[in-house]
């Protein structure tokens, strides 16, 4: 396979202008679009057989996050207490340089934290929190203390 452009998520969602809110004014991602699609298009794509409409969100990176809303409200989706209980769980990862001001951050949003309340070190070093975006969505901020020996294909920042 030959990759063109950064990947890409599409994440359903049920309040797709509050979503966004969060993901932008929270988060920092841009907004690049939002766009209506018909009933008659989206029954071709195996997406809805309704209408949707889709956000695209930009991280700084080029990575998107494509929030999509469907016509008829999505089905809810059941949570477990963690997260590899049930098979199809997927999650975000966002590696940030400070998670602790990240979670301080996060902790006045009120959102649920699946890790607690603290920054967890998980081996020498990285830490990391996850919880639930306002949709329920699993997130996983992550620090690392030597990023460039986790991931030395990015160039180093300055």
């Amino acid at each position: 396979m030959k990759q063109l452009v950064p990947m890409e998520v599409g994440i359903c969602c049920q309040d797709l202008d509050s979503l966004k809110r969060f993901y932008v004014e929270e988060l920092g991602l841009t907004e690049i679009n939002v766009i209506d699609v018909t009933a008659e298009k989206a029954g071709d794509t195996g997406l809805t057989v309704g209408a949707y409409r889709v956000a695209r969100l930009q991280t700084p990176f080029g990575e998107r996050i494509k929030l999509l809303q469907p016509e008829a409200a999505p089905a809810a989706s059941t949570h477990t207490d963690t997260i590899l209980e049930r098979r199809g769980n997927a999650y975000l990862t966002f590696i940030v340089d400070d998670l602790a001001a990240m979670l301080a951050k996060l902790k006045k949003l009120g959102l649920p934290l699946l890790s607690g309340s603290e920054l967890v070190e998980v081996r020498p070093g990285t830490f990391l929190i996850f919880l639930r975006d306002p949709e329920g969505n699993i997130l996983e901020f992550v620090q690392y203390a030597d990023i460039q020996a986790y991931r030395p294909d990015v160039p180093k920042e300055g």
